[in-house]
């Protein structure tokens, strides 16, 4: 009769299965990580249901841009126009016999970044606010791999995204006479970061919602099972080792929700922290809300909205009157 296995060899065969186990599952967090941070067919039908500003009452131009590694993004440009057809558009003197292209070259365009799930038309709305009320040109892509845009999404690939569509800006023959505002949420927050930081003269301001310091930092808040291996990410979009090279005349307007279930606001106060040695003056606060907490420095501005979530902070009271205060600033205190 065969002789039952000792305890010994049991405990090494034990051992050798939790090693293996282990070493799989740490091959698949790190070559499948792309898989969890940009979720791009959530929520369901994100890939092929693509809503068009036309819905929303928007004309525009549906705008394909190339990568110089040939990826094909699908992008809406949205144009100013001398007069637009909509009862809350913001009135704009403009001189006679002005053309629409030549207005619109007297505005500021908004470049938008979106956050990791859905697709830019998912975002159409808040462009529809940037287009209306503020009278802002608006540049909206779709990262590689979400929407209709060709190719995988990764760090290296999304900032390849980024600086095409800010080097068609530059070469368009009417909007590369205008101030270039970058609107990021979330990890499009960090897409913005990187993008002026290796531009540093090329971008006018940056708002920023609901962003990180970096990606490791957050995975054990975002994904708490994998904490321990947080080492293993290798996304970084590192924001906090990148603020410092965007120019202290370079105005900052950060909007924080307090109860951001996803980022904690701890992040976007160490990035203020960091804005603000980067100004290299003190902070200064004020409370002149009760769900709003704001504090400014030079041109730079960071709000917390009490009642704001990751993904509704921009629907929260406020955020919208400080983002036009902050786009207004910008026309009285520079070459808007």
């Amino acid at each position: 009769m065969p002789s039952l296995p000792s305890l010994e060899a049991f405990a090494k065969g034990t051992a050798a299965t939790v090693a293996g186990v282990a070493t799989l599952g740490c091959g698949l967090l790190y070559y499948g990580q792309n898989f969890l941070i940009y979720p791009s067919a959530f929520p369901p039908g994100s890939r092929t249901e693509v809503p068009v500003p036309t819905d929303f009452g928007l004309e525009y131009q549906d705008l394909p841009l190339v990568t110089e590694d040939g990826i094909t993004l699908r992008c809406y440009l949205l144009m100013q126009r001398t007069e637009i057809s909509n009862s809350h558009a913001a009135h704009i003197d403009y001189a006679n016999q002005q053309t629409h292209e030549e207005f619109a070259s007297t505005r500021p365009t908004v470049l938008m970044f979106h956050g990791n799930g859905g697709n830019h038309g998912h975002r159409i709305p808040l462009a529809k606010v940037f287009y209306v009320k503020m009278r802002c040109n608006v540049l909206m892509l779709s990262y590689r791999g979400y929407g209709h845009s060709e190719g995988s999404p990764s760090e290296s690939g999304i900032r390849i995204d980024a600086q095409t569509a800010l080097n068609y800006l530059a070469s368009h023959p009417y909007l590369k006479k205008t101030p270039v505002i970058l609107y990021g949420q979330s990890i499009g927050g960090a897409v913005a970061i990187d993008l002026a930081s290796r531009n540093p003269s090329k971008i006018e301001a940056l708002i920023l919602e609901n962003t990180f310091t970096n990606l490791p930092r957050l995975v054990p808040k975002a994904l708490p099972l994998l904490g321990p291996l947080s080492f293993l990410c290798h996304q970084k979009w590192d924001s906090a080792s990148k603020i410092p090279l965007i120019p202290r005349s370079t105005p900052i307007l950060m909007l924080s929700g307090v109860r951001d279930e996803v980022v904690p606001r701890e992040h976007m106060q160490e990035l203020w922290q960091i804005v603000s040695r980067r100004q290299g003056t003190k902070s200064s606060g004020t409370g002149n809300k009760s769900d709003i907490t704001e504090v400014g420095n030079g041109k730079s501005r960071f709000l917390e909205f009490e009642g704001g979530h990751h993904n509704d902070t921009c629907v929260q009271q406020g955020y919208w009157t400080a983002v036009a205060d902050f786009v207004a600033s910008l026309n009285r205190n520079s070459s808007l």
